[in-house]
């Protein structure tokens, strides 16, 4: 279990991360991206942000790639906005687990519609 500090750290880095990318990228251009989860080494030297991007195929690589491009400037915003002896080095995973869970929410409903109900009820 994770000691309370790198608890808070990940929450302060998830908001932080995410607040730099809301401001540093247009959503027209690189899809709405949003941070799920920030994970953090123990020794708080590295980072790996998942992220999910809602939008077109086309933004989505879009997306990927200016996070990928522009991860040293975020690390450096980030960096100045949180006091943390070490700023940790940035990483960024495509984080696809709200897409399927909407997948099988939508299976679901299907399966409610077709199923017939049950006439002992």
């Amino acid at each position: 279990m994770a000691s309370l500090r790198l608890q808070r750290v990940r929450e302060l880095l998830k908001r932080q991360i995410g607040e730099v990318i809301r401001r540093e990228f247009q959503v027209s251009e690189a899809g709405l991206i949003t941070v799920n989860d920030v994970d953090v080494a123990g020794d708080l030297h590295s980072a790996l942000g998942f992220i999910s991007i809602l939008g077109s195929p086309d933004q989505q690589k879009r997306g990927v790639s200016l996070l990928e491009r522009h991860r040293k400037r975020i690390q450096g915003l980030v960096g100045r906005a949180i006091v943390l002896k070490y700023t940790p080095k940035l990483r960024f995973l495509m984080d696809d687990s709200i897409a399927r869970g909407n997948r099988v929410l939508g299976i679901l409903e299907e399966l409610e519609k077709t199923t017939p109900a049950d006439p002992q009820e």
